[in-house]
């Protein structure tokens, strides 16, 4: 493992800070939380594997996404209010606006690539609550299989700033026949299956053979170079771990 002083350089190297606002939960999402769960489980044909994994305390739950039914999948699961970073379309309608901001969501505009949405995402993390992430971005538009397309690296970055939080990976496979895209049907009898992946902190994966591969004294050695190679080096680890976080959701069954 890392010193906490390692630990602490490489968060700082992320660039990434919150908006100083405070972040809580609105109460409705806590209501919510409280009443639909059950009736969702009891009329979906849905499966958990793993759900044992998901440990308590903030989590960033990174997963594949190819239905609207998605995000309600990965709250049932962590049983906990989850916060995500949702596309800016949803603010634009009064219907799904009020949904979004009573919920607490996080509106991402492409004006901007994101940047004030990752702010208001530590917010999230700081304040102990769970952030939901869909690394790819949006929801798959491939019409077939392989859905799965190549995630964006602001999930690394998250992970980086917050060495101690847990990404927990969620490979969701039969949302699509559930509800398709562009559809108002919904076929709950259609199976789904959920397949929670093993916890890994970015302080665990950036000292991994398999992972960063650094250790005290190459950290040391980042922080020793210009401005320019820093950078270029953490997107580098940045593109490794979101590569890796998309190969788990592959391997474990996102579609």
């Amino acid at each position: 493992m890392l010193s906490n002083s390692s630990l602490k350089s490489v968060s700082e190297l992320v660039n990434l800070s919150g908006t100083d606002e405070e972040f809580s939960t609105p109460w409705l999402y806590n209501f919510l939380l409280f009443t639909l769960p059950a009736p969702f489980r009891a009329i979906t044909n849905i499966h958990y594997h793993g759900l044992e994994r998901i440990p308590k305390g903030a989590v960033i739950l990174a997963a594949n996404h190819i239905s609207h039914v998605d995000p309600f999948v990965k709250i049932v699961a962590a049983n906990r209010p989850v916060h995500y970073l949702a596309k800016q379309e949803h603010f634009n309608s009064k219907a799904t606006k009020i949904l979004m901001e009573s919920t607490g969501q996080i509106e991402t505009s492409r004006e901007n690539g994101g940047k004030h949405a990752l702010s208001k995402a530590v917010d999230v993390l700081e304040s102990g609550s769970s952030l939901g992430i869909f690394p790819e971005g949006t929801r798959s538009r491939n019409e077939n299989s392989p859905f799965l397309q190549k995630g964006k690296t602001g999930v690394a970055r998250l992970a980086a700033k917050f060495p101690n939080i847990p990404i927990i990976t969620m490979s969701i496979n039969g949302t699509r026949d559930v509800m398709k895209p562009g559809s108002l049907i919904i076929k709950p009898w259609k199976r789904i299956d959920v397949f929670i992946g093993t916890p890994i902190t970015f302080a665990e994966w950036i000292t991994s053979p398999e992972g960063g591969g650094l250790d005290d004294e190459g950290i040391e050695k980042l922080l020793m170079k210009d401005e320019s190679q820093k950078t270029i080096e953490m997107k580098i680890l940045f593109r490794k771990l979101t590569d890796q976080i998309m190969e788990t959701l592959r391997i474990n069954g996102a579609p």
